[in-house]
């Protein structure tokens, strides 16, 4: 199933697009070129046949086979207990943001299992692999910037510890979702929290650059990011 599977992305990949997102991606991503609603179609099909054959065999040789895997799994219609097992033992193989992300959106379906899905997400907030954090918090962005999650989504941002620029980029990420849609609960964080000065100038610098952040409210970021020279 595997080389079948592999025939079909290699005749959806553009050559073009592939150097594009190359520019996007660290060195050593080996991209095919495939994009993202031809992986989406896909994994829709696979996810109606033998999933788990095709889960089992798959191969990890380009990052299209890989994220082609986790979109699988967000697609397929198993229990929540197999879902969560099917998503750890992916978790090992994502090494960039981009799988990463793609295979968080992939997981909406879980959302309606909020209370099961926080604690299995919160779960890899300690870990000490960067992309196990990063998929905990890009997580929390996608699925718990809710006000009933809000002062726990804060907890859980000030928790995390881990040095990788991917973990802490997607904490300021997060925090940026947050201050758009709780402008006010989260400047309050803001003003107490115990982030390192990078993810909390990052999370400033991020909020600033969404557009959906205008009139008082970039006049608030404007004047704490003034306070941050100052200090």
């Amino acid at each position: 199933m595997s080389q079948s599977i592999r025939k079909q992305l290699i005749a959806l990949a553009e050559p073009s697009y592939r150097d594009f997102s190359a520019k996007l991606l660290p060195d050593h991503v080996n991209l095919l070129g495939v994009r993202l609603p031809h992986l989406r179609r896909l994994a829709r099909e696979i996810a109606k046949g033998n999933w788990r054959e095709y889960l089992r065999t798959a191969s990890d040789e380009f990052f299209e086979e890989i994220l082609l895997q986790g979109m699988v799994i967000g697609a397929v219609k198993t229990d929540l207990t197999e879902s969560f097992q099917l998503i750890s033992s992916f978790l090992p193989k994502i090494d960039n943001w981009s799988v990463c992300d793609s295979f968080c959106v992939s997981l909406k379906p879980l959302a309606r299992h909020a209370n099961d899905l926080w604690n299995f997400v919160t779960s890899y907030l300690s870990s000490k692999e960067e992309f196990s954090v990063r998929f905990a918090l890009v997580m929390l962005l996608d699925y718990f910037i809710t006000p009933s999650y809000l002062e726990r989504v804060f907890a859980c941002v000030d928790s995390v510890t881990h040095p990788g620029y991917y973990a802490k980029m997607a904490a300021a990420w997060c925090l940026s979702m947050c201050y758009v849609r709780f402008p006010s609960e989260t400047l309050s964080y803001w003003k107490t929290c115990h982030l390192d000065d990078f993810t909390y100038q990052k999370s400033i610098q991020k909020s600033l650059e969404s557009r959906r952040v205008s009139g008082e409210h970039r006049e608030a970021l404007h004047r704490l990011k003034a306070k941050l020279r100052q200090s």
